[in-house]
């Protein structure tokens, strides 16, 4: 698949918390080619410091041509991503990665967790579109979203709202929807035999979903997130350990993976 690297006009910059920030650009080319569950590579500085690029997930693409990204503020690369303004240009590289393999919309069930929700505003998007397409009626996927707080999660949860999709919410302090893990909810829910989960989020909850889906012989791809410096397999820095012994890199053989290919460990 093609990449490409553009200097993007930002046409939107929004503050969803204190931490957590949402960009559009307008950068047709990338949006054009990507899939959901693609990255994109961002110079977070027009200056040498940081030097080096940041990974971010492509969370929502439009046939206008803008790509949104969604990101907490850990870092300097972060804060100065944060701090542009509307009618700057930043440099992005992208889309990088594989993307999510799609199966049927109604036997479809998306977890996000923390920043890990990003993707999958994008992949419902796509399963929208997919069985608007192949069906008369719309079959919605489900949607389970976890954050800290009503704060951090609730913005989110009407993205998806607005798209039609039911979503089924839970927080660590019990602020909105479920008191407790997205695993809890997951546990609870009826998924049909053929259902598969798509998954992103913290280490820990992916391998508690991984565990889940294995002992259920459900098929689960997640997306895996962690440090790049380059996104294109030169650096051979985004090793991520394989049941079957050896590594995969995430920017080069992933970020999307079966989740029984991987060797889950906490």
């Amino acid at each position: 698949m093609s990449q490409f690297q553009q200097k993007v006009d930002v046409v939107r910059s929004e503050r969803i918390t204190e931490d957590v920030v949402r960009l559009t650009f307008n950068a047709s080319k990338i949006a054009s080619m990507a899939r959901p569950g693609q990255f994109v590579m961002a110079q977070t500085s027009s200056a040498k410091d940081p030097l080096l690029r940041r990974p971010f997930s492509i969370h929502q693409v439009t046939s206008e041509g803008y790509l949104q990204i969604l990101f907490k503020v850990l870092g300097r690369g972060t804060e100065l991503l944060a701090q542009v303004r509307v009618g700057e240009q930043v440099s992005l590289l992208g889309p990088l990665g594989n993307g999510f393999t799609l199966g049927l919309p109604e036997a479809a069930c998306l977890v996000g967790g923390g920043m890990g929700i990003a993707p999958m505003l994008f992949l419902a998007t796509r399963f929208l579109q997919k069985s608007s397409k192949d069906s008369v009626s719309l079959m919605m996927p489900t949607v389970i979203l976890g954050a800290r707080n009503r704060a951090e999660l609730e913005p989110l949860v009407q993205d998806f709202q607005k798209l039609g999709v039911k979503v089924l919410a839970a927080t660590d302090d019990g602020s909105f929807g479920h008191h407790g893990l997205v695993t809890d909810v997951l546990k609870k829910l009826n998924l049909s035999p053929l259902a598969s989960v798509y998954c992103c989020g913290p280490h820990p909850m992916m391998a508690a979903i991984a565990r889940l889906c294995q002992q259920e012989q459900r098929a689960c791809q997640v997306s895996v997130e962690t440090v790049m410096a380059c996104g294109m397999g030169a650096c051979l820095g985004c090793a991520v350990p394989l049941k079957a012994g050896g590594y995969a890199h995430v920017c080069s053989d992933g970020p999307i993976f079966e989740a029984e290919r991987l060797l889950w460990s906490l």
